[in-house]
């Protein structure tokens, strides 16, 4: 049984800002120009303002937050974005814990909520869905950003967002800024013990990916990315079945996909 940590007893607010990049790549194969485009209005149905929308509701109950205000919007030819202003709930804050655990799946009940506005904090998503001009290649990337001034933490909705999205590659940042003063002056430049980003995950999705964490500790910054491991071509392709194709035209797709996932995931370009 894990020891609970100390409370700090604080003087005034606690002002530490913890802020989650998450970005997400969705991959796909995609052989004609029609496809392609069916493949970018699929996503674009799949992923717009109004499901994005309910995606970061979510993420709010999750965290312990209170939706004071949403702005969204739907892009020509694609694309979404939604922000949303949010407040941390004080009560629900106080019974939620910043422990290194996984938080809740979208399948799991949410826990019921307690309004009452305190401090700026806000989660923003966006939408990239683009193709390669003559590869074949789709990708979607969605970019979330969850950022909390006070004691609750946006690592707690991380396992829900990865399940919300077809994420073939994950890039995760969490960052906490600033400080807070205890009763006696002291200075907390963290509020929480946090090893690896890893550790807000399950055990069964970390096994499906390729996991690299890069930290800088003494400055409170955490990054993790993560690569699906298993390839299943059916998986990647639109508009085409695999048993369709011949085995060296399934080679040739399958290549394209790896290097495309592998040049996301080192953020370079493979020769």
């Amino acid at each position: 049984m894990v020891k609970p940590l100390k409370r700090l007893k604080l003087y005034g607010f606690n002002n530490l800002t913890k802020t989650l990049s998450f970005n997400i790549y969705d991959i796909c194969y995609a052989r004609s120009e029609a496809q392609r485009r069916e493949y970018i209005e699929y996503i674009d149905e799949v992923y717009n303002a109004e499901r994005l929308t309910q995606i970061l509701t979510q993420v709010a109950e999750i965290i312990g937050a209170t939706v004071l205000n949403v702005a969204r919007q739907d892009y020509e030819p694609q694309g979404a974005s939604v922000t949303m202003l949010i407040s941390e709930e004080p009560v629900a804050a106080r019974q939620l814990s910043n422990q290194a655990a996984p938080g809740p799946l979208p399948e799991t009940p949410l826990p019921e909520s307690v309004v009452a506005h305190l401090d700026k904090s806000h989660i923003t998503v966006h939408t990239y869905p683009e193709s390669h001009p003559d590869g074949g290649i789709s990708t979607f990337r969605a970019d979330i950003d969850v950022s909390t001034c006070g004691r609750i933490s946006p690592l707690k909705a991380l396992n829900f967002l990865i399940h919300s999205f077809e994420s073939d590659i994950v890039i995760v940042d969490y960052r906490v800024r600033g400080f807070t003063r205890d009763v006696r002056g002291k200075k907390h430049f963290i509020d929480h013990k946090i090893h690896s980003i890893q550790d807000y995950i399950d055990k069964e999705t970390l096994a499906r990916y390729q996991v690299v964490d890069v930290n800088i500790y003494q400055e409170n910054i955490f990054h993790s990315k993560m690569m699906l491991r298993e390839f299943d071509l059916d998986n990647y392709l639109f508009g085409v079945d695999a048993r369709e194709l011949a085995p060296r035209e399934q080679r040739r797709i399958r290549q394209r996909l790896q290097r495309e996932m592998t040049e996301i995931f080192y953020g370079r370009n493979l020769r």
